[in-house]
Formats: structure tokens, sequence, C-alpha cells
């Protein structure tokens, strides 16, 4: 067998510098490891998809990420990996623990434990499977193919080939702890009062060109459908970095964006269907409180690609969710002035800040996004 300390150094030796993912006992000593590094500690995500997520924006940062995760998490990521990582060509390593190897775990895990190799192999996704004796050749097998095809690669952990058990949580916890105070996080925003509704009085097109008016050289993350177009019609620039598939993902990349870049400000242009496909970002974002993020919501109560189809926010205020979650601070406009004066406020203070901003459905016939996934992700990725 291996120790979790092993492999970590191995995957920090190869120049894995950005760690996160879902847990699983089978790498239990590995994260517990990863969460005491300093350069690059293991971010704990809510779901494996959303870890995804956050390796993309790392890379685009210019870190070379690794997402750990439980083989039934394989299946909760399938998208993300197939219409983001493998779609725009986004290099990360997966490290999958094969939970129903040989048949032998609980009833749970039977059916993931058999299909798993199919799994990589219909997304295209090279592996190798971890052994104590080949562990050093896999990883550096795994960092030269994921940068040589320029797409995810997975190393399978099997049972009983990385120790378990005998490193312990505390320290990450406590290092977590210390971080937060160093960074002068003050107390979460006060979730705003008054009327529960918020009465919309422009267009999105028109809320997104407020919101780029302040805008200058900082990155802008955008959640695909017509947020992306529209945005685009407003005008184009390498700084933007358009979703085309991953819906609910736009903020998982921004965080990992910024989490990778701290000093730099990270914006990113969500819709409310996008959000609450990914709620859980808004605790990672509340915990881990990056100062430079920007989360602009643009919310019109539908589903707009898809037939205007209603969202569950003509119910629910997110804009108090982000406060209780944490945010620094929140913001709810419904003009485009006010649009304007809260990113503009956002960019100039310490975060993360939240911006809601209630807008029609009406839609403007716009096109649609003229490059190719590797084109966006290249001039992205440049302009960082």
């Amino acid at each position: 067998m291996i120790s979790g300390s092993e492999v970590a150094t191995l995957l920090t030796r190869h120049g894995f510098d950005f760690f996160t993912g879902v847990p699983c006992s089978l790498v239990e000593d590995v994260i517990a490891v990863l969460e005491t590094e300093r350069e690059a500690p293991y971010v704990a995500a809510v779901r494996e998809d959303a870890a995804v997520g956050l390796a993309a924006g790392a890379w685009l940062a210019g870190r070379r990420p690794c997402v750990l995760m439980q083989n039934s998490g394989l299946g909760t990521s399938l998208n993300a990996l197939a219409s983001l990582s493998l779609m725009y060509g986004l290099p990360l390593l997966v490290v999958v623990t094969w939970r129903g190897h040989e048949g032998k775990d609980a009833p749970e895990h039977i059916l993931t434990g058999r299909i798993t190799p199919q799994i990589l192999d219909l997304l295209g996704m090279p592996y190798r499977v971890l052994s104590a004796e080949s562990a050093a050749d896999d990883v550096a097998w795994a960092a030269k193919e994921m940068d040589t095809r320029m797409q995810p690669v997975a190393i399978v952990v099997p049972p009983r080939v990385v120790q378990t058990g005998g490193a312990h949580h505390d320290a990450g916890v406590r290092r977590d702890a210390e971080t937060r105070r160093r960074s002068g996080a003050g107390d979460p925003a006060t979730a705003p009062r008054g009327d529960a509704t918020l009465v919309p009085r422009i267009s999105r097109l028109a809320a997104i060109t407020a919101a780029r008016k302040p805008i200058g050289t900082e990155p802008i993350v955008h959640a695909n459908g017509y947020i992306c177009r529209e945005s685009f019609s407003v005008g184009d620039r390498p700084q933007n970095f358009y979703m085309i598939g991953s819906m609910g993902l736009a903020s998982a990349i921004g965080l990992g964006l910024t989490l990778a870049q701290a000093e730099r400000a990270a914006v990113v242009f969500d819709g409310d269907g996008n959000l609450l496909m990914n709620f859980g970002i808004l605790a990672m974002v509340g915990g881990l409180r990056p100062r430079r993020l920007v989360h602009v919501v643009f919310d019109n109560e539908v589903y707009g690609s898809t037939g205007n189809q209603i969202s569950p926010s003509r119910g629910v205020r997110l804009d108090r969710v982000a406060a209780a979650a944490g945010y620094g601070t929140v913001t709810a406009v419904t003009t485009a002035a006010e649009t304007e004066s809260a990113v503009r406020a956002a960019l100039g203070a310490d975060g993360p800040h939240f911006v809601l901003v209630k807008t029609t459905a009406e839609e403007t016939d716009v096109p649609r996004i003229p490059y190719s996934p590797a084109e966006i992700r290249d001039r992205f990725r440049a302009s960082l």
C-alpha cells in the first residue's frame, strides 16, 4: 500500500497545485494531507460537477488542477466533463475511487463499480488504475497526458491501495479558520429587508449593458444561454468567457478563477435558472469568502432559452439566500442606474459581492457566439 502523504507528494511534485472535490473514505488520508498544504490547499466542493467547474476556472488562471471524487460522483459530473472539460479542452486530473470494485461493497456501489471503466471509455477519458508499485509512473503519465491531449484524464483508485485512517483533518480545519481570520473577512451581510417583491423595470439586455459599464479589464464568466449572447452583442472582448454548455457552472468557474488568482477581481454574469441548478455554490462562496468575486445574477424568473417556463426564483429572494450563506455584501436592484452603481461599488471594495438584478422576461434577437470552444478558451486564458 501507499500512504496518503506519498500520493499527495507525487501530485505536487508533478505540478498539481489546485485541489478540489468531494471526499471518499478510500482517499481520506490524501485529502487530510492536502488540507494542510499552504500553497495548494484542498477546496471542499458541494458536488462533483461544481468541483469540475472550479478546476476549469483554476486551469484558465494558470493552475494545474486535480479533482478527487468517488465513482458515484463520476456519474454526477458527467455533464460537466462532457460539455465543459471535454468540449472546451480543459486539462485536469480526476482521481476516481473505485467503490464496488469486483462486486465487493455496499449494495449502492455494486452497479457503479461494475460500469466505472465503461463510463470513462464512453467519455473518451484515458485512465490508469493505481497501484502502489505504479503510482509514480501513473501520476507522471497523467500530468503529461492531460497537457498533451488538452483534456481531462483519470486515475482510478481501487480499495486497499492507499492507506486510510492514519491522518487527521484537524489541521485543515484550523488552517481554514486561520485563513479567514487573516483575510479580514467580517460578518456576513445582513439579509435585505423590505417588500419581498421586486418589480422588474428593465430588460436583461439593458441590465447587462449597465453592468458592463464599470467593468474594465476584469474577466467575466458568462452563464450559458441568452446571457452570453446578449453580452456579446453589447461588446465582445477576450476577457469574456462564454459558457456554451454546463448549465449552472459559471459561478463555479468564477470561484475557481478568483481562488487561483486571489488578487484579481472576477465577475460572474449568472441567471436565476443557472444559479438554482448549482445552489450549493452560495455556501462555498460564503465559506471561502474570496475577496474579489462579484456575482451578478440576472433574474427574470423564467427559463428563457427553453420557452419561458417558470423558474422557482419567482417565489424565492435569491439575494436573501446569498446573505444567509455569507456573502460580504448583497444588493438587489431593478433599474439600469442601480445596476451600474452596484457593480461599480462591488469592484471597488472587498467582498464577496452578490448583486441581484430583477429583469423582465423580454429577450432580444441576438446572434449566437461565433467562436469555437477552443477559441473561447485560448483567448480568455491568454487575457489572464
